[in-house]
């Protein structure tokens, strides 16, 4: 995963008319600036709603409606854990419980460290090879809390 650049307006008003005019630009307004930077700046939200001519609520609601997009940076690493029947049912919960319980954080959190954010993923195609996660871009098979809980170190 590469290191996102920091907040910056104007880069962020840049990205924001490049996908303007585009049919239904929200989302993909929305998924560029998380490309850039990480997560959804509190600014960005009414830059894009003046851009878009809509409210601020209606921007705000989808950032919120929709997991991917994240409020805060991110750690160095995201770890998507599986949530899915197929890595529930060959023990993904029990994974999920134990590597959120070791690293201290919740869905959604970031270790103390910074070094891994923990987000929940539904379904990531692995189902034959499950529990299954994500980390950064690399897929990751039959995982088990000490393999996760290595890599926040």
């Amino acid at each position: 995963m590469g290191a996102y650049a920091p907040w910056d307006q104007e880069q962020a008003r840049t990205i924001i008319a490049e996908h303007a005019a585009l049919e239904g630009a929200t989302l993909p307004i929305l998924h560029a600036l998380q490309a850039v930077f990480g997560y959804i700046h509190e600014e960005a939200v009414p830059l894009v709603a003046v851009a878009l001519n809509l409210s601020r609520a209606e921007i705000h609601g989808v950032v919120s409606f929709y997991h991917e997009f994240r409020r805060s940076p991110p750690g160095r690493h995201v770890l998507r854990l599986c949530r899915a029947e197929a890595c529930q049912s060959v023990g993904g919960a029990a994974v999920a419980d134990a590597v959120r319980q070791a690293l201290g954080v919740d869905w959604h959190g970031t270790t103390e460290n910074g070094a891994l954010t923990l987000e929940p993923v539904f379904c990531l195609g692995l189902c034959a090879n499950g529990p299954a996660a994500l980390l950064d871009e690399t897929p990751m098979v039959r995982v088990t809390p000490q393999r996760i809980t290595d890599l926040a170190v």
